[in-house]
C-alpha cells in the first residue's frame, strides 16, 4: 500500500521538472529528490513533456511534427501513425524500464493502469489527427489540445513511479481550467484575457490551488498544460508554459518556494561553454533574471517572473544531477508593500528566517541596501543570429513621422526589434526574429520606402546585466574602453530603460573576444581559476541555462 502522507500545516513547495530531466533521471527524481522533501513539506510536482537527448527528439516536438504532417498536403496517414506510434512506444519503454528492481507483482495494477493510460492518450491523439487530415486544417486551440498530451503522459509516468516506491501520488489535469474559471463562452474568455492582461492568470492560480488541495494526502502531479486558452497557448505563452503553470501552482498554494529543476547548477555569470571561467551565482534579482531571459539565456519564462513577483514567492533553480547543491535563488525585489517569503524545508534549502537575514544574504553576494544596488555588473549574455538594419530617412518626413513609418513597416511583417537607437533622421534596428533570407529581403524592401537601408548580418548582441547598473559610475566607459583596447568594433549601443543592462552589437567573429574581455575586466572574474577574491561567490561549474 502507498505511504499515506498526513496533512499538516507543513509549507508547500512546488517542484517543476523539465522533459529532459524526466527522460534521463526519472529514478533520481522520484526515488531521491521528491521523497527527501516530504518529511517537512507538502510537495506539488509539475511536469513538462518527456524529452530525448535533444528537444527535437522530445514528445512535444514529435506531437507538433504529427500535427504538421496531418495538416500538410505532403503528409500521409502512414507518416502520422508512425509518429504517434513512436510517442506511444517511447513511453511504454519507460514503463518497462521502471519495473526493473521492484516488486512487479505488488505493483502490477500500477503499471497496468499506466500502460492503459498511455495507449488511451495516444489513440485519442491519433483519432483527432485523422479527422484533421480529412478536413486539412487544425486550429491553434486544437493544436494545444494535442500538445497537452505530452504533459499528461509525463505525469502518468511520474505518478506510477512514485506509487511503485510507496508514495501516494495523484494525477491532476488542468485541461478544463480556463473554462472552469471564465466559463465556456469564448467571447467572455477573450474579453477577460484582453482586459486583464497578465492578471488573467491570477484567477487560474487560485483554482489550481483548490485542485491541488483536493488531492488530499497524495502528492499532486500536475500537468504543465493548463487548459485551452482563448488565444492558443503556444502563441500567447509559448513552449515555456509549464514554467508559468508551476508559478501559478506556487501562487495558488501560497508556497514557501518554487523550484525549477534542470540539469544545470543554476545561473552563471556567463555561458561556461563560451567562457570557461564563468561562476555560479548564489542569487540574482528577478529583474536581472528577466533581462538575461530576454537577451539570450533561457533562465525562466517572463510571465513566470510576474507571478512570483506579485505573490512574493522565492524561486530556486536546482540541478537534478546535484540535488544537494544550493542552486541559484531569486527573491522578489523588496518594496514597501511586500516582503519575500523565507524557505523552511530540508538541509538543501538556505536557512533564512527573516527579512534581515535575506538582506544579509543579498549583501554578501554583492547587493547593497534596500535598492539592492551593485558595485559591479552581475552577468553577461549573448544573443546570436542578429540582423542589424540601419535606415537613413529620405528627409521627406519629420522625425516623428519617419519613426512612425519605420515601426509601422515592422508591425506589418510582425517583426520585433531587440534593440533600437535613433536620431532625428536615422534609426538602427537589431533584430533576431528574421529567419531566412526571404524575410530579410521583404523587410528591407518595405523599409526602403522610408529611406536608404543598410543591412549587416551575422551580428551578436552582447548584454551586460546588473541591478541598478545605471547608477554604476564609469561602468559604460569601462566596457567601451576595454573593448576598444581589445580591437572590438561596436556597431550599436543601447541601455535599457529598466536600468538593468547595457547592450551592444558586435560582429559574430568578435563576440567571443568581447565576452572574454567583459567577463574578466568588467565583471572582475579572472580568466583562469585563482584563489583571489572575486565579486561573485561560488566556484561550481556547469552548463549555462539554455
Amino acid at each position: 500500500m502507498p505511504l499515506i502522507l498526513p496533512q499538516t500545516e507543513k509549507p508547500w513547495i512546488v517542484q517543476k521538472y523539465g522533459g529532459t530531466s524526466l527522460g534521463k533521471l526519472l529514478e533520481a527524481i522520484t526515488g531521491t529528490i521528491i521523497p527527501q522533501y516530504l518529511d517537512n513539506n507538502n510537495v506539488a510536482v509539475v511536469c513538462s513533456a518527456i524529452s530525448g537527448s535533444t528537444k527535437s527528439e522530445g514528445t512535444t516536438s514529435l506531437l507538433l511534427k504529427a500535427v504538421e504532417l496531418a495538416t500538410s498536403r505532403d503528409g500521409t496517414g502512414r507518416e502520422v501513425n508512425e509518429v504517434i506510434d513512436l510517442v506511444r512506444d517511447n513511453h511504454l519503454s519507460i514503463c518497462k524500464d521502471m519495473q526493473f528492481g521492484i516488486d512487479v507483482v505488488r505493483n502490477a495494477k500500477v503499471f497496468a493502469e499506466l500502460e492503459k493510460g498511455i495507449r488511451s492518450d495516444c489513440e485519442g491523439v491519433r483519432s483527432f489527427l485523422v479527422a484533421a487530415q480529412t478536413i486539412g486544417e487544425l486550429s491553434g486551440r486544437a493544436k494545444d489540445k494535442i500538445v497537452a498530451t505530452g504533459e499528461r503522459l509525463a505525469c502518468r509516468v511520474v505518478v506510477a513511479s512514485l506509487l511503485s516506491k510507496g508514495i501516494n501520488a495523484k494525477l491532476a489535469t488542468l485541461d478544463d481550467l480556463v473554462e472552469s474559471v471564465y466559463t465556456e463562452d469564448m467571447y467572455k474568455q477573450k474579453l477577460a484575457y484582453e482586459e486583464l492582461g497578465p492578471r488573467f492568470f491570477d484567477a487560474l492560480a487560485v483554482d489550481i490551488g483548490r485542485r491541488i488541495e483536493e488531492c488530499g494526502d497524495a502528492v499532486p502531479v500536475v500537468t504543465g498544460f493548463f487548459g485551452m486558452m482563448p488565444i492558443p497557448l503556444l502563441e500567447s505563452v509559448g513552449r515555456g508554459y509549464s514554467d508559468l503553470c508551476a508559478a501559478m501552482c506556487a501562487v495558488g498554494t501560497e508556497a514557501s518556494e518554487l523550484q525549477i529543476w534542470k540539469e544545470v547548477d543554476g545561473i552563471f555569470t556567463a555561458d561556461p561553454r563560451k567562457v570557461p571561467s564563468a561562476r555560479l551565482l548564489p542569487t540574482i534579482t528577478l529583474e536581472e533574471a528577466s533581462e538575461l531571459t530576454y537577451y539570450g539565456s533561457e533562465v525562466i519564462h517572463p510571465l513566470t517572473m510576474g507571478q512570483i513577483r506579485n505573490a512574493n514567492v522565492p524561486l530556486r533553480i536546482k540541478n537534478v544531477k546535484n540535488p544537494e547543491g544550493s542552486g541559484t535563488i531569486i527573491y522578489p525585489s523588496p518594496s514597501p508593500s511586500n516582503t519575500p517569503k523565507t524557505s523552511s524545508s530540508t538541509s538543501s534549502l538556505t536557512s533564512l528566517n527573516s527579512s534581515d537575514s535575506i538582506a544579509s544574504f543579498m549583501q554578501a553576494n554583492g547587493y547593497y541596501g534596500s535598492s539592492q544596488s551593485r558595485r559591479a555588473p552581475t552577468a553577461l549574455t549573448a544573443k546570436d543570429s542578429i540582423v542589424l538594419m540601419n535606415v537613413q530617412s529620405n528627409r521627406q518626413k519629420k522625425s516623428h513621422g519617419f519613426l512612425a513609418q519605420v515601426f509601422a513597416k515592422l508591425d506589418e511583417l510582425d517583426v520585433v526589434a531587440d534593440l533600437i537607437t535613433s536620431s532625428e533622421q536615422s534609426v538602427s534596428l537589431a533584430i533576431s526574429s528574421l529567419d531566412g533570407l526571404a524575410k530579410i529581403e521583404r523587410l528591407m524592401q518595405s523599409l526602403e520606402k522610408c529611406g536608404k537601408v543598410e543591412v549587416l548580418q551575422n551580428m551578436v548582441i552582447v548584454s551586460v546585466i546588473g541591478h541598478k547598473m545605471r547608477n554604476m559610475v564609469g561602468i559604460a566607459g569601462q566596457i567601451f574602453s576595454k573593448l576598444a583596447s581589445g580591437g572590438v568594433n561596436i556597431y550599436l549601443i543601447g541601455q535599457g530603460a529598466s536600468e538593468i543592462n547595457v547592450s551592444l552589437v558586435v560582429k559574430n567573429d568578435d563576440a567571443q573576444i568581447a565576452m572574454d574581455i567583459i567577463h574578466e575586466h568588467v565583471l572582475g572574474i579572472p580568466k583562469y581559476d585563482s584563489h583571489a577574491p572575486i565579486y561573485q561567490n561560488g566556484l561550481m561549474k556547469g552548463p549555462w541555462l539554455y
